[in-house]
This record gives C-alpha cells, sequence and structure tokens, in this order.
C-alpha cells in the first residue's frame, strides 16, 4: 500500500510522463501568422494615431526591481506580479503586470519635464492569474498618458483617444463607464467608522453585495450609512448625475466629482454613456475619473484608464496624471481576419538577373517568395498570384491562374 504521500509524488510523475513537453500553462497561448499580422498592424495604426496627438513612445523593461514596479501601484497589482530572485544582487524583481507606473517612472525620474508630457508604450505584460473571464495572462498592452495637467482637459483627451483608437478598429458599440473615486472618499472622510472600514467598503460595493454592506454600515452616520446603501443603485445612462445629485448628501467632494463626471459626458458627444458610481475598480490607485471601456463579444472591458496624480508623488515627484490601456490580443479578436497578401513565385536559381529582378520588385514593396529546391511553399498568409518565368532571354511577370 502506497502512503497518500507516495501516491501523490507518483500520481505526479506519471502525469508528468503522458503530458506534452510543447503544452503552454494555462491561459498562456501562441499567436499563429494571421492572428499575429492582424495585431501587429492594428498596433502600427494605433502607435501612428498616438503620434499624430504629440505622443513620444517609451519603452520600459521587461523586468524591475519590485519597489520601484509597484510604486503606487496598489495590493492588487502586488498579487498579479511574478517575482523571482535576481542572481546577480539577490534582490527581488518583477515581471510587469502593468506599464503605467513604469512610464510614470521614467517621466518622473528620466525625462524630468516640468511642461506637459505625453508618452505612449506597447509590450508584453504577465499576470499571476487571468484578470477576467476568458482573459489571458499575457496581454499585449498599448496606451496614452498625460503628465503635468491637473485640469480636465487632460482625461478630456484621453477620453477621446481611447474612442478614436477603437474606431480604428473599426468597433463603433463601445459602451463607456465612468465612476469617480472622489465620491465614496468624500463619504469616508465624514465618518471615522466608514473610513476605517474603507478596504471591505470597497469590496463590497465592488460586487454590490448589498445585505453585507447593510451589516457592515450599520453602525456608521445614519446619513453616510445610506448614501453607502444608495451607490449600487446609482448605475445607469447620463441622468444618474442628476439622481446622485439629489440624493447623496451635499458635500464638497461629491460636487466636484458629479460636476467632473458631467463635463466628460458632455465631450463624449453620441458615445454610449453609463455612469456607475459603485464600480471602483482601481479604487487605491485611482485619484479621479476612472473608466473602463465595453465593446460587444468580450466579457471583459477591452480598455481601462483614468486620472492617477499620486503616483509621480510614490517616485518622490508629485505630477498630475492621466491615462489609459487597452490589450491588443483581446481587441484584435473582435476584427475579422486578415487578408491575405498578394505575393510573387520565384524560381530558386543562381542567375544574376533573376536575384536583380527580385531586388528591384522587393524594393517596390512585392513580396516575392523563392521555392527552395526540392520543396513547395505553404503559408497562410500568403496568395501566391504572379509568378516569375524566365521567357525570350529574360525574366517576367505572369498572373498564375
Amino acid at each position: 500500500m502506497f502512503e497518500p504521500v507516495q501516491f501523490l509524488c507518483c500520481l505526479f510523475l506519471v502525469k508528468t510522463e503522458i503530458m506534452p513537453n510543447w503544452l503552454l500553462p494555462e491561459h498562456i497561448a501562441d499567436i499563429l501568422p494571421s492572428e499575429a499580422r492582424k495585431i501587429e498592424e492594428l498596433r502600427r495604426l494605433l502607435l501612428d494615431n498616438f503620434r499624430c496627438y504629440g505622443y513620444e513612445m517609451v519603452m520600459p523593461p521587461l523586468l524591475e526591481y519590485i519597489e520601484s514596479l509597484l510604486t503606487g501601484a496598489g495590493q492588487d497589482m502586488d498579487l498579479r506580479t511574478f517575482k523571482l530572485v535576481d542572481q546577480i544582487s539577490g534582490r527581488t524583481m518583477g515581471v510587469r503586470a502593468d506599464m503605467t507606473t513604469q512610464v510614470a517612472r521614467i517621466d518622473a525620474h528620466l525625462l524630468n519635464r516640468k511642461s506637459v508630457t505625453r508618452l505612449c508604450y506597447s509590450g508584453s505584460v504577465l499576470h499571476t492569474r487571468p484578470s477576467g473571464l476568458y482573459a489571458q495572462r499575457e496581454p499585449l498592452q498599448i496606451g496614452g498618458e498625460i503628465y503635468g495637467h491637473a485640469g480636465l482637459e487632460a482625461d478630456a483627451e484621453i477620453q477621446e483617444l481611447v474612442l478614436a483608437s477603437l474606431a480604428l478598429a473599426n468597433i463603433s458599440a463601445v459602451r463607456l463607464d465612468l465612476c469617480h473615486v472622489g465620491v465614496l472618499r468624500a463619504l469616508l472622510e465624514v465618518d471615522p467608522a466608514a473610513k476605517r472600514c474603507e478596504a471591505e467598503l470597497f469590496r463590497l460595493l465592488e460586487s454590490k453585495d448589498l445585505p453585507s454592506l447593510k451589516e457592515l454600515t450599520r453602525d456608521f452616520l445614519p446619513e453616510i450609512r445610506q448614501a453607502l446603501l444608495d451607490l449600487p443603485d446609482l448605475y445607469g445612462d447620463r441622468s444618474i448625475i442628476a439622481r446622485a445629485r439629489q440624493i447623496l448628501p451635499q458635500l464638497k467632494g461629491i460636487a466636484i466629482a458629479l460636476d467632473e463626471l458631467s463635463y466628460l459626458i458632455d465631450l463624449a458627444g453620441d458615445a454610449l454613456i453609463t455612469v456607475d458610481l459603485a464600480d471602483l475598480r482601481g479604487y487605491h490607485y485611482h485619484s479621479g475619473v476612472m473608466f473602463n471601456a465595453f465593446v460587444p463579444g468580450l466579457a471583459n472591458p477591452v480598455a481601462r484608464g483614468g486620472r492617477y496624480d499620486h503616483v509621480g508623488e510614490a517616485f518622490g515627484r508629485k505630477r498630475p496624471a492621466t491615462g489609459f490601456s487597452l490589450d491588443l490580443r483581446e481587441l484584435a479578436r473582435l476584427m475579422p481576419s486578415a487578408e491575405r497578401t498578394g505575393a510573387i513565385l520565384a524560381p530558386w536559381s543562381s542567375d544574376p538577373a533573376l536575384r536583380q529582378k527580385i531586388i528591384q520588385l522587393r524594393a517596390a514593396g512585392e513580396v516575392v517568395i523563392q521555392n527552395l529546391p526540392g520543396h513547395e511553399n505553404e503559408q497562410d498568409e500568403f496568395e501566391c498570384n504572379r509568378s516569375l518565368a524566365f521567357k525570350d532571354g529574360q525574366w517576367i511577370l505572369n498572373t498564375v491562374g
């Protein structure tokens, strides 16, 4: 008879033996040619559009010391970050789970500009667990940030850039969910008992767990308790702002938050806007307006963003900041498959005239694929609708079929 520990060890060894060595970890996937081209073309399109707005591209490293990587990022980011020991220094390092704090560090310490700075970025990030239903643990993140302007004009530009980016991906049915951390923080400032329960309140409001919320708030100030119980119901279209003004306490912080939300809603034009004053994802990270962009066909937000003025302070330089990021892999899933590119099939030959002809065609932007001796070409990306053939002493192009 096997002891329980021995049985588990044997089971593990058997499973290891039969598991294919090419199997990837859960929620980690390869990207094959046609999908990779679709993602890359979208990435170039979005980055070119960012540049039209004046955004400069930066490339943060994949690894950083954990103290720098998680500065100002909150507990949620800590849990999502893979950690390892640097064999050179012996210090703990992290694989980035988000690039926003890295870009904030670049703005604060490397560029150190006094004026407004617009930065953009693109690269892979890695999560310890998937962030949502069907999500991958290796998103391909792209985004833009504005540093140095505390006014709503910067938030409005980021909101416009998000909608423009999704429009470039031919996605028009976008729903922008808006929230503001100032509402909850204004309520907590009034009631010390509520302030002591901030973390639990945040969790219950985010999950809209009204029974538990009623139990937790029973010893709070009556006005604050009622406001906290009202927050989960303050969800809907633009009219929620007017309703919130009526039923929430007349506190300065709440008035400012609702004014800022109203301003951004007016600038969104015909975009579909919803307001959810209990949607507090990123509450500990953000300092003002927060938003999530949803599109049909995806269960998770395709883009997230908002204001995060305190992150620069964590790097020793207080500086207003707002921005957004989106997952290119998720966004590309909604787009039609990329069309096959027309290509020219050429034989393999050492003839200098053929080599010169191929060089000329490639310089003109044509795709020329040479058949290696003894092999046929097989690919998903190209359709060889023309060929090079030797006729009457020269290499000429023929239409195939």
